[in-house]
């Protein structure tokens, strides 16, 4: 059986908020840590049927990433839940969702900006 791992380093400052976040995977074709600005990390709990999450970013994570980093979530998770379920519709609902939500943040940074 092979086994592969993926590690996660997390600096934080004096109030404990992420500095700065890297990761490696044993798999991965990348020599150095990657570095990363926020991540997100789920495990299913199958006793107690609960979703565990980890969700960390950093000080310098800008409003405009962190809105294509959950468009992108949402995105992929349309794409997973369509190869765990075969269920194009609810797939494609993810999708329609994630383009939805990301249209409403770019309108909201228009009218910010406009102020």
């Amino acid at each position: 059986m092979h086994q592969s791992s993926i590690n996660v380093q997390i600096n934080l400052d004096e109030q404990k908020i992420p500095q700065d976040i890297q990761w490696s995977a044993t798999d991965s074709t990348a020599q150095e840590a990657q570095s990363a600005r926020a991540m997100m990390l789920t495990f299913w709990d199958p006793t107690d049927k609960t979703a565990l999450r980890i969700d960390l970013w950093t000080k310098e994570m800008m409003v405009d990433e962190m809105a294509d980093f959950f468009y992108q979530n949402l995105m992929g998770m349309g794409d997973t839940y369509m190869r765990a379920t075969q269920d194009q519709a609810l797939a494609d609902e993810f999708k329609q969702f994630a383009q939805a939500f990301y249209k409403k943040f770019r309108a909201s940074q228009l009218d910010q900006n406009n102020k």
